[in-house]
């Protein structure tokens, strides 16, 4: 069993709200008759399971506030001894409009082509696409970044320019030399969530969730995942 390791421990008064972070993306936040553990689904089946016994003992004198984003990876043991609430994802346009007041807001001048790359690169992550806008602008004018820049994410920005110019080949050459082995499974529901860039007909979109679905399949099967992408873009390529 994996053991989480405590990195360190906030409080702030005069609530004494106790921040615990540890490893792996993880915090719990703990008041006197509360505990919300954040990002629940990062925690191993092992310590879901030592959870469980933790919400038993305390249930009496304690609630408890259990936060994911892939419910799938709870396991049933804690499903059933929690009150389920599914937060919707914002609407794509909503989304645009939110990032968009901000802009507005802070003076800085943008075309609706370039943010809808952040918003296609982003969506339906905010938080995100708001710190990836305000990286991106220079002298109060909101900029895509260039091939040259060094920014850890910033081939992704090209990439989303290739897939909106239907230039899927080229695509495939960047992402296949940039993407990192553990971001693969992210792009093919990075591709689901913006099937509009597939094909305009609903017959092309529906063949593009059947080729993105397979590949997806195949990801958890096959040996070389790099391979297995390469293939699945060049089948979308030719739709």
């Amino acid at each position: 069993m994996k053991i989480l390791n405590i990195k360190s421990i906030r409080t702030s008064n005069p609530s004494q709200v106790y921040d615990l972070t540890v490893e792996d993306n993880h915090n719990f936040f703990i008041t006197k008759n509360e505990i919300l553990t954040h990002n629940c689904d990062y925690l191993t089946p092992g310590a879901q399971a030592i959870l469980r016994g933790v919400m038993e003992t305390y249930s009496s004198t304690s609630r408890f506030i259990l936060t994911c984003n892939y419910p799938n990876r709870i396991i049933p043991a804690l499903h059933s001894r929690c009150q389920g609430f599914h937060v919707e994802k914002t609407d794509q346009t909503e989304f645009t409009a939110r990032v968009a007041t901000i802009l507005v807001t802070e003076n800085v001048d943008f075309d609706l082509d370039t943010l809808d790359t952040y918003v296609k690169l982003t969506y339906p992550d905010l938080r995100k696409c708001i710190n990836q806008v305000q990286q991106n602008t220079t002298d109060g004018r909101l900029v895509a970044p260039t091939v040259d820049d060094a920014g850890g994410g910033d081939y992704k920005i090209e990439m989303v320019e290739l897939f909106k110019q239907g230039n899927i080949q080229g695509a495939r050459k960047l992402i296949c030399g940039r993407i990192r082995p553990e971001e693969i499974e992210e792009l093919y529901t990075w591709m689901y969530t913006n099937i509009d860039l597939f094909g305009e007909s609903e017959e092309q979109k529906d063949s593009a969730v059947l080729i993105i679905k397979q590949g997806l399949v195949d990801h958890t099967m096959c040996a070389d995942s790099e391979l297995n992408l390469a293939a699945t873009l060049i089948k979308l390529s030719r739709l």
